[in-house]
């Protein structure tokens, strides 16, 4: 018979499975990339404060995007680089802090789509309405759209984990290389049923909404690019749009991939890499997209980088 452990506050996480041979290897490229993600985000934030040409909705509202990669890796990464460098018996993480990292895991998660969908009703307007976009994209409609896009994700994942903390608990051991809310309610013994209702649901609406709003933006977007001759908007809408629109697939592929990982209980070690690397590729894609399609992002930098030449 099972021995079980009720209601422990001390939980073990499994981790990666990594050789003695590539920890450090891993450790390296794992801290670089945080470091990477921290500091070309943080920069993208600053350089938007800073620089008054960048004072515009797209930017504003691309900083919600720079700001929830920065959360989603702030507490998940400096854990998991903890825990490569001790054994697997050692990877100990108190309850409650299992569950502020299974918090900002599924926030960063949900804001990555209700941020992108803010970001193409803005373009939507820039290319549809060009004559009312600085009536309708005013600070005060930015405020409101920020507001809903992080309001919206974290009431559902609110209500998402709280299904989860109301369970007893009488596993220890979190099957993930960091917390997350399958990882959580994985350790009841109780019917997790309602858990699960919710969680498809809530995953059923949120790509619903997130797909069908950028197939609905874009169809509304090519139809206007089709029927008009200037050039100037048409050029516009590519340069824009593609950024944005390469910054979504990325996302949607990474998540699509986890879960079809899932389906393939053999491939579990190959799953938990996934699961990190897109916390990582698409957080440090997105200041580099960015910043290379944004023509006054380019035109800051080169000015920068000329005047220190200058002074030098």
């Amino acid at each position: 018979m099972e021995n079980y452990t009720y209601n422990s506050f001390s939980l073990q996480v499994e981790g990666l499975k990594v050789t003695e041979q590539s920890v450090y290897p891993v450790f390296i490229f794992l801290l670089v990339s945080y470091l990477f993600i921290m500091f070309a985000n943080a920069g993208m934030v600053v350089l938007v404060c800073i620089e008054k040409s960048l004072h515009n909705p797209m930017y504003l509202l691309f900083c919600n995007l720079t700001f929830n990669d920065i959360l989603g890796n702030s507490i998940m990464v400096p854990r998991l680089l903890a825990d490569i460098l001790v054994p697997p018996s050692e990877r100990i993480i108190s309850y409650y802090e299992c569950v502020v990292q299974a918090f900002t895991t599924h926030v960063f998660a949900t804001a990555s789509h209700t941020v992108l969908m803010i970001m193409a009703f803005d373009r939507y307007v820039a290319i549809c309405n060009p004559l009312r976009y600085t009536t309708i994209m005013n600070n005060k409609m930015v405020i409101k759209l920020s507001a809903s896009a992080w309001g919206v994700a974290i009431v559902l994942v609110a209500v998402l984990l709280g299904l989860t903390i109301r369970l007893n608990r009488c596993r220890t051991l979190i099957t993930n290389p960091y917390c997350d809310n399958a990882s959580l309610f994985k350790l009841s013994c109780e019917s997790v049923f309602i858990n699960n209702l919710y969680g498809l649901s809530f995953t059923v609406v949120l790509l619903s909404s997130s797909i069908g709003s950028m197939v609905l933006t874009y169809t509304m977007i090519t139809a206007v690019c089709l029927t008009s001759k200037n050039k100037a908007l048409n050029s516009k809408a590519l340069k824009t749009c593609s950024t944005h629109l390469f910054v979504y697939l990325i996302m949607l592929l990474s998540g699509f991939l986890i879960i079809l990982m899932h389906r393939f209980p053999q491939y579990s070690d190959d799953r938990k890499l996934c699961a990190i690397l897109i916390h990582i590729i698409p957080s440090s894609l997105n200041p580099i997209i960015y910043g290379i399609q944004s023509k006054e992002i380019r035109v800051f930098l080169s000015n920068q980088f000329h005047t220190r030449k200058v002074f030098q």
